[in-house]
């Protein structure tokens, strides 16, 4: 199985005044093709400026960061953007639709940036909302479908172009439990399929279910629990 992410010595600094933070302190992660990962950590733990640079919206200070076998850590901010769109599909707490687009015309966004035509597009975009089922939804604005199914056309929308990682953010922060438990199910469900996900959570349930926990404190990594083996692997 071919890794997908090798981060190995990775720093994140930042100057605060006359003192230098470390956001993240040497981290090194591997995360192969087909993984379902949940990330954790209390506020303030690194987290999430481990899920940017994971994400190409930000680059180590310090480090390798290995996107399927590619250095990335020292690209342009236009080529990081050109990985994002290909590579990445993004699932955020706040959904990040556009008010005044359909669902089809949102999910049909990412292909918009890769040059595809609208006819490719809007194809894509349909296949994507029937996979969450919403494709009855299609012409509604953001504006007239629910929480839960908001999200659902952003995880459409995330997956329209096939990528190699589904990257979420908190996907079920905002919603309600029923909601909660239908998004988990697609994941679930895309997990199945092949997809490589890397989930973010501060929810013990949520992270259930990931085949793999990582902890992360203080800007380190400090416990890897397998689900599967039963593995937990305490890091020092």
């Amino acid at each position: 199985m071919a890794n997908v992410v090798t981060i190995t010595g990775v720093k994140k600094l930042y100057k605060m005044g006359s003192e230098t933070v470390a956001a993240l302190n040497g981290v090194d992660l591997i995360i192969d093709e087909g993984e379902f990962v949940a990330l954790m950590g209390p506020s303030g733990s690194g987290k999430s400026t481990l899920m940017n640079i994971l994400g190409c919206l930000d680059r180590p200070t310090v480090g390798s960061y290995k996107l399927l076998g590619q250095e990335v850590s020292g690209l342009s901010d236009d080529e990081l953007a050109r990985i994002r769109n290909k590579t990445i599909g993004f699932v955020f707490q706040n959904f990040n639709l556009l008010p005044k687009l359909t669902s089809l015309e949102n999910v049909a966004l990412p292909a918009v940036y890769a040059g595809l035509s609208s006819k490719e597009r809007l194809s894509m975009a349909m296949d994507a909302l029937k996979k969450v089922s919403l494709d009855d939804r299609a012409e509604h604005l953001p504006s007239e479908l629910s929480g839960g199914q908001r999200q659902r056309v952003a995880i459409a929308r995330a997956i329209a172009m096939k990528p190699s990682i589904i990257m979420a953010d908190e996907p079920t922060g905002n919603l309600d439990t029923k909601s909660t438990g239908e998004i988990m199910e697609i994941f679930r469900d895309l997990h199945a399929a092949g997809s490589t996900i890397i989930l973010v959570t501060h929810e013990p349930d949520i992270a259930q279910a990931a085949d793999r926990q990582i902890l992360v404190k203080d800007g380190k990594i400090v416990k890897d629990i397998t689900k599967d083996s039963h593995e937990i692997i305490d890091i020092v």
